[in-house]
């Protein structure tokens, strides 16, 4: 915000109005990470209620039409991200979801945003899961899996390993859905990710043989 000091101090002091446009993009810049950050917090506050927040959408389509007016493309890549979750998360809705996600990918891929990718991978492969195209949602997994692997993202890899174990019981692969649900066990106790170690023992509980 310091810039948008100087250029305000450069306009009232100075008569040099020509930086108002930078402060204008500045500013834009900060609105659209708070909007994304009061979405991601209101998203929150759904897992917990799993009742719709009215403002949650909003938030994170301005978010992202700021980003984009700013040039911001990474940044773009987070809100359509959050677009398209919101939209399979809370309203069930993945024909709506997935162009969002699809999008997310692909500016986060291009702006080598891997943390970003690997959500949009981890979404599209739960959407390919529910339309039961099993091989594509196994290759998408995998992959937000390896990237966050890489990030050391050891919550979110527990959390993809559960979608890979239900991917392993709808492909009748019960020595994997086991191998995969250990290690997920093992991951999700190291980190205290209790609503992951329960989601990992429901998954278990649909192993069979």
């Amino acid at each position: 915000m310091r810039q948008v000091d100087e250029l305000y101090e450069r306009a009232v002091f100075n008569g040099e109005y020509d930086g108002l446009p930078d402060a204008d993009r500045a500013l834009d810049a900060v609105e659209a990470r708070l909007l994304l950050q009061r979405g991601r917090i209101l998203h929150c506050r759904f897992l917990e209620s799993r009742v719709e927040p009215p403002d949650e959408l909003a938030y994170f389509e301005r978010a992202a039409d700021l980003f984009r007016g700013v040039g911001d493309e990474r940044g773009e890549a987070e809100a359509q991200f959050w677009i398209g979750c919101f939209h399979q998360v809370v309203r069930d809705d993945n024909p709506t979801a997935v162009p969002f996600l699809t999008n997310a990918a692909d500016l986060s891929r291009k702006t080598g945003d891997q943390l970003t990718l690997s959500y949009a991978l981890r979404h599209l492969g739960i959407a390919a899961h529910m339309a039961g195209d099993y091989v594509e949602a196994r290759e998408l997994l995998e992959e937000s899996t390896a990237l966050r692997r890489t990030l050391n993202f050891t919550p979110g890899v527990a959390a993809n390993l559960v979608g890979l174990v239900y991917l392993a019981i709808a492909q009748d692969r019960p020595e994997d859905a086991r191998r995969l649900a250990d290690e997920a066990a093992e991951l999700a106790a190291s980190v205290g990710a209790v609503p992951i170690i329960d989601q990992i023992e429901g998954a278990r509980s649909r192993i069979s043989g």
